[in-house]
C-alpha cells in the first residue's frame, strides 16, 4: 500500500485541490482519502471561522462521505473517484485519539491520500508534498516542523515574482528538494503527476528486492 500526505504552510493555498487532482490523475491506485480537520474554542482550523467541525463529545469524529455533489472537500475527493473518503475531525492536539481508527481504515485501503500536516506526527508516509505561497505570510507551526521531510515543494504560480515573508522558517529547510509550480484550477501539472507515479513505483520495486 502506497501512502501520500499532502500539506501546507496556511489556509486556502490548494491542498485540497491537489488531492483532488492527484485522485483523478492516479485513478489506477483506488484512493481511500483522508481530510483531518482539526478545531479549538469553536474555530476551524482550517480557515479560522466558525465552524460545525465540532463533535458531540468535543474529542473526535469520523464519517465518510457518501455523497459526491455536497460541495464539501471530502466530497470533492469522492468526486474526483476516491473509492472512499473520509472526514476526521479532532479537538486540536487531539489527533492521536484518532489513530486507531485510522490505522484501521489504513489497512483495508488499496492505497490512501491524507490532507494534513499533523499526522507525519504518526505515519512515515512514502510521500510527503507541502504546498507553499509566497503571497500568503501566515505559516502554520505544523507544516514548519515537517518542512524538512517534504519529498517535493508545490509553489502556487500566483506567488512566485513576490519574495516569501514567513517568520522562522529557514530556506535551508527546502534546499534540494525537487519543485512544482502550481496553479488554478486543479494546481496539478503533467511533470508533478509522473514525479509521484515514479516515485511510488521506485517504492514497489525496491520493497520487491
Amino acid at each position: 500500500m502506497a501512502v501520500i500526505v499532502v500539506g501546507g504552510h496556511s489556509r486556502s493555498i490548494g491542498k485540497t485541490s491537489v488531492v483532488a487532482s492527484l485522485i483523478a490523475r492516479l485513478p489506477e491506485f483506488h484512493w481511500t482519502a483522508f481530510k483531518i480537520t482539526q478545531y479549538g474554542h469553536g474555530f476551524c482550523t482550517a480557515d479560522g471561522a466558525p465552524c460545525d467541525c465540532q463533535t458531540d463529545d468535543h474529542t473526535v469524529a469520523i464519517s465518510a462521505e457518501r455523497d459526491p455533489g455536497t460541495g464539501t472537500d471530502s466530497a470533492r475527493f469522492l468526486a474526483a473517484g476516491a473509492v472512499k473518503s473520509l472526514w476526521v475531525r479532532t479537538r486540536q492536539g487531539m489527533l492521536a485519539e484518532a489513530m486507531p481508527r485510522i490505522r484501521k481504515e489504513l489497512a483495508s485501503a488499496e492505497n490512501a491520500i491524507l490532507e494534513s500536516n499533523s499526522i507525519l506526527q504518526f505515519l512515515r508516509p512514502d510521500l510527503y508534498l507541502s504546498v507553499l505561497d509566497h503571497a500568503t505570510a501566515d505559516f502554520k507551526d505544523s507544516a514548519r516542523l515537517y518542512l524538512d521531510r517534504a519529498d517535493a515543494i508545490l509553489l502556487r504560480e500566483s506567488g512566485l515574482k513576490l519574495e516569501p515573508h514567513w517568520t522562522g522558517v529557514s530556506a535551508h529547510l527546502m534546499e534540494g528538494k525537487p519543485r512544482f509550480v502550481i496553479a488554478p484550477p486543479d494546481y496539478m501539472s503533467d511533470a508533478l503527476v509522473e514525479f509521484v507515479r515514479e516515485r511510488l513505483a521506485s517504492r514497489d520495486v525496491s520493497e520487491a528486492v
